[in-house]
């Protein structure tokens, strides 16, 4: 075996093992961190819940005080807060919102039925911002982690064949092809699968600019950088970014740090931005938003600059004079 095929071999396995990290580890580490959790009530008794919870999970919860129970629902549909305990002299009420990640809604259940137990009465649940009848995990959503990531590798990669040295060409291609797949991914999930009531359309736009983030940044970095750029793009995308997306979750149920970064590449801020646009009217998309459309900007820049690079070139071979014959 020569040096080639062991040094192949050798670096093959360390991104396997890398790729391995990235996916795992995360997940080993998931759970409540920090939930943002409102409440309501009696001093006294929103207390002794707070001191409760604090004791048995400090690092689980993030307790923010509320003038009243409506406040409190309305700051979870704002996606303020995911969640909220209320107390008033019928008993405590815990909120949940199934929609914003049924992990979280789940253990926010299940504190609801440990300080049942230790408090001795019921402590009721409502549901503030629900999933569908037809979607009630919320799976749709939670689906599109790897076709979010591919809708953008995938055409990049067939427009950059079909296309070649044309890259402003080959980003108009990638645009139309997120607005039509996005368009269609969430007529699917309206109307197919259920997982939302509302309109189709900012649902739609939100999945294509995810995707477009994530093609023009290939494409930009390969007009520029060679294939290189592209290997280096699409493993930021998928190994780095699909993982630590959140999508089935939520970013509060990754760890701190990695929840973050997360958010700052494609995949994590579409995630974020698909839940706001399909269950909460926009509300809590809006620095996804901004991710987004600055992936886009980065991506279309870098298109411009080789298109500029590539005319300048073409400029200089138009003037440099001719070799004279001997």
């Amino acid at each position: 075996m020569n040096r080639k095929a062991v040094g192949a071999m050798i670096g093959l396995a360390g991104v396997v093992i890398l790729i391995s990290l990235a996916f795992v580890l995360p997940m080993k580490h998931s759970g409540p961190h920090d939930l943002p959790i409102g409440v309501a009530g009696p001093v006294a008794a929103t207390s002794q819940i707070e001191d409760a919870l604090t004791t048995s999970a400090p690092e689980n919860f993030e307790f923010h005080e509320y003038g009243s129970a409506n406040e409190v629902r309305t700051a979870i549909a704002e996606r303020d807060v995911v969640g909220g305990i209320v107390v008033t002299p019928t008993g405590p009420t815990m909120l949940v919102a199934s929609a914003g990640g049924a992990p979280i809604a789940q253990s926010l259940r299940g504190v609801a039925a440990a300080l049942s137990t230790q408090a001795g009465t019921t402590v009721t649940v409502e549901d503030v911002v629900p999933t569908t009848a037809d979607d009630p995990q919320g799976a749709g959503i939670a689906g599109l982690a790897l076709p979010l990531v591919l809708g953008g590798i995938i055409p990049a990669i067939v427009f950059l064949q079909l296309l070649p040295r044309k890259p402003v060409q080959q980003a108009a291609a990638a645009v139309g092809f997120a607005l039509l797949t996005g368009l269609g991914l969430s007529l699917i999930l309206r109307f197919v699968i259920g997982t939302f009531d509302g309109s189709v359309i900012p649902v739609g736009l939100g999945i294509a600019l995810g995707m477009s983030a994530i093609s023009l940044t290939l494409i930009g970095l390969t007009a520029n950088i060679g294939m290189a750029g592209f290997g280096l793009g699409a493993v930021t995308m998928m190994i780095v970014g699909n993982p630590l997306s959140g999508i089935a979750s939520s970013a509060y149920w990754l760890p701190s740090g990695w929840s973050e970064l997360g958010q700052l590449l494609p995949p994590g801020a579409s995630a974020t931005l698909l839940r706001s646009l399909a269950f909460f009217d926009g509300h809590g998309g809006g620095t996804a938003v901004v991710v987004l459309i600055a992936w886009v900007a980065v991506g279309a820049g870098l298109v411009l600059v080789a298109r500029r690079r590539s005319a300048n070139a073409g400029r200089h071979e138009a003037v440099e004079p001719a070799p004279v014959a001997a």
